[in-house]
């Protein structure tokens, strides 16, 4: 088992988030490390090919770094690149396609133990650990016979491979809708299904109307007040007011949330609130953990409330925990 280093701080999480607390540490003077199962920024890496972000681009920047952006509102692949040159500038050390398998040891010698794509297994020492993983890699399943089937996917990200064919979009939120329109415009014949009663009211506000008139000129198909009961290698059975329908299909996009790992902060020891919609348990101004010495930034600070918090305002988690690491390392 091979030991990669020493550091001062590992972040766990390469995306925005885990950069800005990396790039806050190095400029403490303290030697970081960034470990993420995926790619850098590899939520954002698996966002739509051709979505575009609600925010401006200044409320992504991170490290002091200007976000140019010829659009008012920038581009997944804007991002990406933005991203890219950060960690280019800071000359961020990240360790890419290394998945955490666990942590030992405690506050001031932690051991976390990695396994990369062929199943090595690395160890790295870190005296301080920030936990920054998201919540994008964990699909809220559905538990439907024939969740498991090839056609069924969790994520979306582009058009063109289902053109002329019958896609059914599991959801009522942004990504349900951006998927539909989407499909739709690119020649899929496209079903919608939704358990709500109509298409969530925190649909961006331009996208609202857009779905909605869908809907109503009949170019999409929408079932309200419905759930999926199965799903066929060729058709889906879908539970209406009306009763059971069996529709045809070729693909099925089950957009129904993330979440955050739950079970690995469990694993560290980190405590949830289980009357605060499972939020971990941690010190507000320096984001310490219960655990000595473990930090949590990003939107698992706000537990099953994953709309609460986003780029925007995670990447100022970097310096409340910077400031914490630099009176206890210095």
């Amino acid at each position: 088992m091979a030991l990669s280093g020493i550091f001062d701080v590992l972040v766990i999480g390469a995306g925005p988030t885990g950069m800005a607390c990396a790039i806050e540490a190095q400029r403490a003077g303290l030697k970081a490390v960034l470990v993420d199962k995926g790619c850098l920024c590899n939520s954002l890496f698996n966002y739509p090919a051709h979505m575009t972000f609600f925010t401006t681009p200044e409320l992504l920047e991170i490290g002091n770094i200007p976000f140019s952006s010829p659009n008012q509102k920038p581009t997944r692949s804007e991002a990406l690149e933005y991203y890219r040159k950060v960690a280019e500038n800071y000359r961020l050390d990240v360790r890419q396609y290394e998945r955490v398998d666990k942590v030992t040891g405690s506050d001031g010698q932690f051991v976390v133990h990695t396994e990369d794509r062929f199943g090595r297994t690395l160890q790295h020492q870190a005296k301080k650990i920030v936990v920054a993983t998201g919540y994008y890699d964990l699909p809220n399943y559905l538990g439907l016979p024939g969740e498991d089937l090839p056609k069924t996917m969790h994520y979306y990200n582009e058009p063109h491979p289902y053109f002329g064919l019958d896609v059914l979009v599991i959801g009522g939120k942004n990504s349900a809708a951006i998927a539909a329109l989407d499909l739709w415009r690119h020649g899929a014949r496209v079903t919608l299904v939704h358990r709500g009663p109509a298409m969530h009211s925190h649909v961006k506000y331009w996208i609202l109307p857009d779905i909605n008139n869908r809907i109503k000129n009949g170019e999409i198909k929408a079932y309200f007040s419905s759930v999926v009961k199965l799903i066929n290698e060729d058709t889906v059975t879908l539970t209406t007011p009306e009763g059971e329908t069996t529709i045809a299909n070729h693909f099925v996009f089950a957009l129904t949330g993330y979440r955050p790992d739950f079970e690995f902060l469990e694993a560290l020891g980190v405590r949830l609130d289980e009357n605060n919609s499972r939020c971990p348990v941690c010190d507000p101004q320096s984001l310490e953990s219960n655990v000595p010495g473990v930090y949590l930034a990003g939107v698992i600070i706000a537990g099953e409330r994953t709309n609460e918090v986003f780029i925007e305002n995670g990447r100022f988690h970097g310096a409340q925990i910077a400031r914490d690491l630099t009176s206890k390392l210095s």
